[in-house]
């Protein structure tokens, strides 16, 4: 289970006023949203980039995503979060497109040969 620090999960929720959230704090419908939260705060806390620039981000994301066909019922909001984390990390130096291609593919790979309700784990032939 990802664990929240919740004093930086307020200041994000003050920061980015579209994030889901309730009286609480931040919601999220499966695992990997709340994940992929907690990542991009500790990119935060450590300086990769300021609150506007990460809106900023994902903003254009979501513009992107509508322009696409994304009916914006609220379901996809955090698929454009994770779409903006990828291009930050990449604008940024973190790492690169190819390796954020690299791992996308492995874990599909991964995925597709683990059997329903199984841990998903990689493997190194995942990754070829």
């Amino acid at each position: 289970m990802t664990s929240i620090d919740q004093s930086a999960a307020r200041r994000a929720t003050q920061e980015v006023p579209s994030i889901p959230r309730d009286a609480e704090g931040p919601v999220f419908r499966e695992p990997w949203e709340a994940q992929a939260f907690a990542i991009v705060l500790a990119l935060h806390e450590r300086g990769i980039f300021t609150w506007p620039e990460w809106a900023a981000t994902l903003g254009a994301e979501i513009k992107r995503a509508q322009a696409a066909g994304d009916p914006d019922t609220g379901e996809t909001y955090y698929r454009h979060w994770l779409a903006a984390l990828e291009r930050l990390v990449a604008e940024k130096g973190v790492t690169t497109a190819e390796t954020l291609h690299r791992t996308r593919h492995a874990w599909e790979h991964a995925c597709e040969r683990t059997p329903h309700g199984k841990p998903i784990e990689l493997r190194e032939e995942d990754f070829s």
